[in-house]
């Protein structure tokens, strides 16, 4: 079972993503070298949001925890949602 992670920018995340960046971008890479994340992006507005599909729950939630985006208030809320993907 996959697991879709879901990104909701706090009132003032948009401005301090940029000094965030290179950290977040860093825990994307690793996590897509590994295999545990599988696709991730922003809402056409970034303003909106973001979207992550892991491998699994236990990998979004460790991607979650040490995020940068996460620690430093770039994102006010995260929700994840267990999904069943059925064309792999």
């Amino acid at each position: 079972m996959k697991c879709v992670m879901f990104y909701e920018p706090a009132v003032d995340g948009l401005a301090k993503a940029p000094s965030n960046y290179p950290g977040h971008k860093a825990r994307v890479d690793e996590f897509a070298r590994r295999g545990a994340l599988l696709m991730v992006g922003t809402w056409a507005n970034p303003a909106d949001g973001a979207l992550g599909i892991f491998s699994s729950r236990d990998a979004a939630e460790e991607f979650v925890g040490g995020d940068p985006f996460v620690q430093n208030g770039v994102v006010g809320r995260v929700t994840l949602k267990d999904w069943d993907e059925i064309l792999n």
